[in-house]
């Protein structure tokens, strides 16, 4: 059975019904707009999760079309999916402040759609983002669909220790909360992991936003991956703070989870984890990763169960 989305808090609004786009001339002709759902990605447990709005466009609207329908989504991120090019589909995201490179939950919530759209119950498939094409697989489930996804290579520069001071004291916390050295890792865009002394030090967290979003955009990073491991080996929690993007707490962070698990491999030798976030924005969440070691560096697959709306429009 496929789950509704919840009316909830997200990041910079609330979830409205998704919108339908208007027909639009493009070389003379008519063309219908694009198709629009809202599903919830990275659920826990058959509910919550992080409603994301998924767009069938290919390639029909223009990246500053994009850009505004994003601001008027309502949910935190908005995936563009381009089928037009082959069997392999070119995914897009773009939040209230812009583009981004890359959407970890974003690639599983439209993954998630393109197999509710096929009708079918499996698929093992591609898709081109951030300039390369990866292995994707979606399996219907009883509670949605669970996707996975390859993150590619996760670098682990040294040296986030050294600059993570102002993101500390933006976050409100002091050297006495964080239980091991920070970290800087990066997917492709770089963001801090910052390890607590314990979940109650993690949901006490009470940011100052806009010295986060300074900081972040000082050092280059996307935000802050706050977390707090669980006494019992593969579990824990997160919150991931990313306000220089205009996201200022995300429900779920899939690729985060995948850096994550990527420093563990690199610090304990076991790269397996689960994290679950949203549980202060009362839309719980869950992100599973698991990373290896490759020729070319460390590699993560990651993945979620996406709850799915009725898509919108044509």
């Amino acid at each position: 059975m496929l789950l509704n989305p919840k009316h909830s808090e997200v990041g910079h609004g609330s979830h409205p019904s998704a919108r339908c786009f208007p027909l639009r001339r493009r070389h003379g002709h008519l063309m219908a707009g694009p198709s629009v759902s809202v599903v919830n990605a990275c659920t826990r447990h058959g509910g919550g999760g992080s409603p994301t709005t998924v767009v069938i466009d290919d390639a029909v609207l223009t990246d500053d079309e994009r850009h505004a329908n994003a601001r008027r989504a309502g949910t935190s991120h908005t995936a563009f999916v381009d089928t037009s090019a082959a069997d392999v589909p070119r995914v897009r995201f773009f939040t209230s402040a812009g583009e981004l490179t890359n959407c970890g939950h974003g690639i599983i919530a439209a993954q998630a759609v393109l197999l509710q759209r096929s009708g079918g119950t499996e698929h093992r498939g591609r898709q081109f983002t951030a300039g390369r094409t990866f292995a994707t697989t979606a399996i219907r489930r009883r509670d949605g669909i669970e996707v996975w996804f390859d993150q590619g290579v996760i670098a682990l520069p040294d040296g986030g220790d050294a600059t993570g001071d102002g993101i500390i004291a933006a976050l409100g916390l002091e050297r006495t909360d964080i239980a091991a050295d920070v970290r800087v890792a990066s997917p492709g865009t770089p963001r801090l992991l910052v390890p607590v002394r314990d979940r109650r030090t993690l949901l006490s967290i009470q940011p100052d936003y806009d010295r986060l979003a300074t900081e972040c955009r000082r050092l280059g990073y996307l935000g802050c991956f706050a977390y707090a491991l669980s006494p019992t080996a593969g579990t824990g929690a997160a919150r991931m703070f990313a306000p220089a993007i205009g996201v200022d707490e995300d429900i779920a962070n899939a690729n985060s989870v995948g850096c994550l698990a990527a420093h563990l491999l690199d610090t304990t030798g076991s790269g397996a984890i689960e994290i679950h976030q949203g549980d202060g924005l009362q839309s719980p969440s869950s992100v599973s990763a698991s990373a290896t070691r490759t020729a070319d560096g460390i590699v993560a697959r990651i993945g979620g169960v996406v709850g799915l709306s009725a898509p919108h429009g044509p």
